[in-house]
């Protein structure tokens, strides 16, 4: 296998010429014509003065054209960087500051006057399209090296502004090709994809159907409930890469009566711990749905990924790690912990991407190196692995806190809250401070009272580890990639909980 990126879809366009690779809003891509889409666009990133190495941001919703525009980045040696197209002018105006793309690709108004201030040249959507329908190929003078970038994803950290995780094209690849490894998508697969191509989980939907041959099926934006279940049926998907938000409202969709099941083979899940209630309730409703949890992170893709439907033998596990890849438990020296002890985890392997974009601080705390040892990365996330490797996930560095004492998770409450009958959606709030007198908040979705929800948890969790305040809320809320938006509850904790 090629190092490069725009090699799998080469691969895939001399294999798969005729079949469908993209499809959206009623128009669909054959691979052969995604690869000189690719071609074409290549040589228009070079007419806008576009040069190896040099960085191009993308911020527009689900087109077409945007895998060709990414394998274009990467066949001249740009390097991409896809964010929402709703992003805030905050947002935008530091990515931009941070990146310094040459080129911003984008139709919204309000990252238009951004890049006015931060004087970086623009394109919109109509120009991208007549390039790339259109436009002629142009020799590309240079080729990368697999030890280049080729992408800039930024991710959110728990204060601060994002910071942008670099990946090479060795290992991008690498990790694309042990995820397919271990999902087993297949020519024939139709893959819905529901969210952002800004969140890793997203765009990887790209490499991973281009590996395989199959169909990618760009869904519209904020596709969820009755529109999601209907688009999955119209578009005969068979893969659903989905976050829980995005799982519970579909359940609670198929739970209606008359609902039509889509014929779905495969569901995913990574980004947050999936409700083994959610779950149940699919498989309950689509009798073909096989189940494959994940855990990783964007500083590795992926770290472990579970074999289909072992969720229900091994309650609470995450999967084992992805071939030619480790996975250890350490204390808090680095050394390497026993089966069934909790510890940092870390993962180790060629999938660990180089480092944060002009953060050597960081990048020097996160990615230890060891010589003679592949890269490393420190998650600063807790968890335990048992006897069969499999690892067990206890949650984030910022999502363990103390309630009277003991360590709790945020994970661990939540699951607990999920048992509760009545109770359709829950989050937690660690505490604000090590004050012995603060206390996590439990946020809830439900008919129930707080009071009613309480007494019902206290049959699911510890009482020393029980929040001791509830809030009920119309809904949780959530960020663009579908997880929850943890600031968001502390607004509503500020008004409702200490007016």
């Amino acid at each position: 296998m090629s190092d490069l990126l725009h090699d799998l879809l080469d691969r895939s366009a001399t294999t798969w010429p005729e079949s469908t690779a993209v499809g959206h809003d009623g128009e669909t891509l054959s691979y052969a014509a995604v690869a000189a889409a690719s071609r074409r666009l290549a040589g228009w990133l070079i007419g806008r003065g576009v040069r190896r190495g040099d960085r191009v941001v993308v911020c527009l919703p689900n087109d077409l054209l945007l895998p060709a525009l990414l394998y274009a980045c990467s066949r001249i040696g740009a390097v991409f960087s896809v964010v929402n197209d709703q992003s805030p002018a905050v947002t935008l105006a530091h990515v931009l500051t941070d990146a310094e793309p040459m080129l911003l690709v984008s139709d919204s108004p309000v990252a238009a006057a951004v890049a006015v201030d931060h004087q970086t040249p623009t394109a919109g959507l109509a120009e991208l399209r007549r390039a790339g329908r259109g436009g002629p190929h142009e020799r590309i003078a240079t080729t990368p090296l697999a030890v280049d970038p080729v992408c800039l994803i930024y991710t959110s950290g728990s204060t601060g502004m994002p910071k942008a995780v670099v990946s090479t094209h060795a290992q991008v690849v690498f990790a694309a090709g042990a995820i397919a490894s271990q999902l087993g998508y297949r020519p024939d697969d139709v893959v819905y994809c529901a969210v952002p191509l800004s969140f890793d989980y997203g765009l990887y939907q790209i490499l991973l159907s281009t590996l395989a041959g199959a169909r990618l099926q760009l869904g519209p934006p904020g596709v969820a409930g009755p529109m999601l279940a209907r688009e999955l049926v119209a578009h005969r998907a068979t893969v659903l890469p989905a976050v829980p938000a995005l799982a519970r409202g579909l359940a609670r969709m198929l739970s209606r009566p008359g609902a039509t099941a889509p014929a779905l083979r495969l569901l995913t899940n990574t980004g947050a711990v999936m409700p083994p209630e959610v779950l149940r309730e699919l498989r309950s409703r689509i009798p073909t749905l096989r189940v494959q949890l994940m855990f990783g992170l964007t500083e590795c893709k992926r770290a472990a990924i579970m074999p289909a439907d072992e969720d229900q033998r091994r309650p609470g596990a995450s999967g084992r790690a992805l071939p030619g890849t480790e996975i250890l438990i350490v204390d808090e020296d680095g050394a390497s912990l026993p089966a069934g002890t909790v510890g940092e985890i870390v993962v180790r392997g060629p999938h660990v991407m180089a480092g944060y974009w002009r953060r050597p601080a960081l990048t020097a705390q996160r990615f230890p190196r060891v010589e003679g040892l592949f890269p490393q990365l420190r998650t600063g996330d807790y968890g335990w692995l048992d006897d069969d490797g499999y690892l067990h996930f206890v949650g984030r560095r910022d999502d363990i806190y103390k309630e009277r004492g003991t360590r709790v998770s945020v994970t661990e409450v939540e699951a607990a809250a999920y048992r509760v009958p009545g109770v359709e959606a829950a989050a937690v709030l660690p505490p604000r401070a090590e004050d012995a007198s603060d206390s996590a908040t439990l946020f809830v979705v439900s008919d129930l009272t707080t009071q009613q929800v309480l007494h019902a948890l206290r049959a699911e969790l510890d009482e020393i580890k029980m929040p001791r305040t509830c809030l009920v809320l119309p809904e949780i809320p959530l960020t663009r990639n579908g997880k929850v938006d943890r600031a968001a509850l502390y607004q509503v904790w500020q008004e409702r909980a200490h007016v």
